[in-house]
């Protein structure tokens, strides 16, 4: 079970101290129960089952499928970021801006759809709307980003979470994608959450607009 705690963390893209806060842990405990020192509590177990929907039956013997339902991932925050304690975060609309060039360019000419105000978040640029599950199931098609843009791309952090736009052929093509370093010079690697996704190595001169992702906000649909 120790080793199906850390493929659940893994496979929801959290940080040890992102899955540890979740279950009310300190992530040294996190780590003892990942690496088999000590077992998972039925409180801890309840809070996946109930709030992640991890499958219990595989919980608890590996058959199966690690998830009954789209896990209830609420929030993704970058690792090294300060929260403010309130801020306005105007929410776009990409078809509404033409891309995220011209709203990148020039944002102050930009209407935003509406504003969202969640205290504690850190301090952003803007937000849209995901499209497509390549970053499945830590985010999903109707998921919001919050974003910080960059100006450079020697400012990135490999490993982390952006939301770009590439030229494909003239076309600009916006996404939210993982960006690590290329073996190739003068590429980056775009990598994906979903698994069904394949890696993709895009030159640096394509990337037309950059932003780091700083927070995701999921969003459900009651009926």
């Amino acid at each position: 079970m120790n080793q199906r705690v850390k493929l659940i963390r893994k496979q929801l893209g959290m940080t040890q101290e992102q899955l540890a806060q979740r279950l009310g842990i300190g992530k040294a405990a996190l780590s003892m129960i990942e690496t088999g020192r000590t077992g998972l509590s039925a409180r801890n177990r309840h809070i996946l089952v109930q709030e992640l929907n991890v499958n219990p039956e595989w919980l608890e013997t590996g058959e199966g499928e690690p998830f009954n339902a789209e896990p209830d991932l609420t929030a993704y925050m970058h690792r090294t970021d300060n929260s403010v304690p309130l801020q306005s975060v105007p929410l776009y609309s990409i078809e509404g801006t033409a891309g995220l060039v011209p709203l990148f360019t020039d944002r102050s000419q930009i209407k935003p759809t509406n504003f969202i105000h969640i205290p504690n978040l850190p301090k952003c640029d803007g937000a849209i709307y995901v499209v497509g599950d390549s970053m499945y199931p830590l985010l999903k098609s109707g998921d919001i980003v919050l974003y910080k843009q960059l100006r450079r791309i020697d400012d990135i952090f490999w490993g982390d979470m952006y939301l770009l736009s590439i030229d494909i052929d003239g076309e600009e093509y916006v996404t939210v994608k993982y960006i690590q370093k290329s073996e190739r010079q003068g590429y980056v690697r775009l990598v994906s959450q979903n698994p069904h996704h394949a890696d993709k190595e895009v030159e640096i001169s394509r990337i037309r607009a950059l932003a780091l992702v700083k927070a995701s906000i999921r969003m459900n649909s009651i009926r």
